[in-house]
């Protein structure tokens, strides 16, 4: 589409007219033809001198020329454009980070799936979580796994794909035997302070009780608050177990608490793809859709033709005195 940045300009393309009728003649005195008697014959005839006006004579060329360099260089001060069409860009405004207990004991096989089929709890988990990933295409994922020591496995990021693949390769035990819940949400907490979304929250899956943090879960949590992380926890362990492989439920809805989140129990793998579905209905798509239509200037052309045009008249007027000026010289020679 073409467009005028300035259009108001073409308002102004009568005003040669305007000066034209308003202004009076340019006026200059320059030497004449004298004659010892010109006072006689001026009172003779009952005149007396007065001002002349110079009024130069306009070629047929110049008053087709004027008008349309006038008319193309007030096109080149409205700034003729060439507006594209828009381009939408996504941002998304919120940053999503996962993070998985991925203990020796994530190996448990107590999980069934919907056939009654018993599996393991990290297998569920896997399928469950990159199912949920899937659905979060307008989201920044990131994705941490705990054991002994939390380790960052991706970075936030708009490759799902990756988060996905990263996903599939996690095996029990990979992080170490023990779970250090709250040294992930403190590496969480470091990893969003990098993040410019306005709307950051960490969903953290585990099966057992904090056994091997250096940073208590519960001031983990203030300082989640305190940066404005909200964190929903999933327990899917035995709640009854004794030693490293109970769940502490208490610890975790105490985590959900502080920042505002909410705790979910998934006791088996129907259980647990339907907190995921919640969790995705109570975080729903947070996003910001830019806009912008690309303008390419085109005032070059029509300045461009009105300088051409003058260039080619006093090109045309140049040929024209020359060759005047050679007949000139043949005539005296003849």
């Amino acid at each position: 589409m073409y467009a005028l940045d300035h259009p108001w300009l073409l308002l102004l393309l009568p005003a040669p007219l305007i000066v034209w009728w308003l202004l009076p003649p340019y006026r200059e005195q320059t030497p004449a033809v004298r004659i010892p008697f010109f006072d006689d014959i001026t009172k003779a005839a009952g005149i007396g001198a007065t001002e002349g006006s110079v009024v130069p004579r306009a070629n047929l060329l110049q008053k087709i020329i004027a008008p349309i360099c006038w008319l193309l260089v007030l096109l080149a001060l409205a700034r003729p454009q060439f507006v594209e069409p828009p381009i939408e860009k996504t941002e998304p405004q919120r940053d999503l980070m996962l993070a998985l207990d991925l203990s020796q004991s994530m190996d448990t096989r107590d999980f069934s799936d919907p056939q009654g089929n018993v599996r393991a709890r990290v297998d569920a988990v896997k399928e469950v979580v990159a199912d949920f990933v899937e659905k979060r295409s307008n989201d920044r994922l990131g994705l941490i796994a705990f054991g002994n020591a939390p380790y960052p496995l991706v970075p936030f990021t708009m490759d799902h794909g990756t988060v996905r693949m990263m996903l599939a390769d996690t095996l029990p035990g990979m992080a170490g035997p023990r779970t250090a819940l709250g040294d992930a949400i403190g590496l969480s907490i470091k990893l969003f302070q990098q993040s410019q979304a306005p709307d950051k929250v960490l969903i953290v899956l585990t099966d057992g009780n904090d056994t091997a943090s250096k940073m208590a879960p519960d001031k983990a949590a203030d300082i989640a608050k305190e940066n404005r992380i909200l964190i929903h926890a999933v327990g899917i362990g035995d709640p009854n177990a004794q030693g490293e492989d109970k769940l502490d439920a208490a610890t975790l809805q105490k985590i959900t608490a502080t920042t505002g989140g909410r705790y979910f129990f998934g006791g088996d793998e129907k259980a647990l793809a339907d907190i995921y579905v919640l969790l995705d209905q109570i975080t729903p798509a947070n996003q910001k859709t830019l806009s912008w239509q690309p303008r390419i200037e085109l005032f070059h052309y029509p300045l461009g033709a009105a300088i051409l045009l003058v260039l080619v008249y006093h090109l045309l007027m140049w040929m024209v005195s020359a060759h005047a000026a050679r007949r000139g010289d043949e005539e005296a020679e003849a």
